[in-house]
């Protein structure tokens, strides 16, 4: 792949960044730097590898469920402002 101008442009386009004459020629020479580094991973054989999400075997550890008994609801609501049919009642916000 061709960092040149064109790209940089683009990615500052994106990006929403002002690059500076420097910056931007520092900017090609590290993107061609990873270019080349993860051209260099494509090299390596994976055809006998499993694909992973994860560096990691990982799982997730989910707690069981337990019902447990919920406050009483006329003592939540004894301080509510207004209340309607045992819910707190709040201003209507979309008509």
């Amino acid at each position: 792949m061709i960092i040149d101008d064109k790209l940089i442009d683009y990615l500052e386009e994106l990006s929403r960044l002002h690059l500076t004459a420097e910056e931007r020629e520092k900017e090609k020479t590290d993107l061609s730097k990873i270019i080349s580094y993860v051209d260099k991973l494509n090299e390596l054989d994976t055809t006998d590898r499993e694909a992973m999400s994860h560096p990691f075997d990982y799982t997730n550890n989910f707690r069981d469920d337990e019902a447990k008994p919920s406050f009483d609801r006329e003592l939540i609501l004894q301080n509510a402002p207004k209340k309607k049919d045992g819910c707190f009642q709040v201003p209507k916000t979309v008509e």
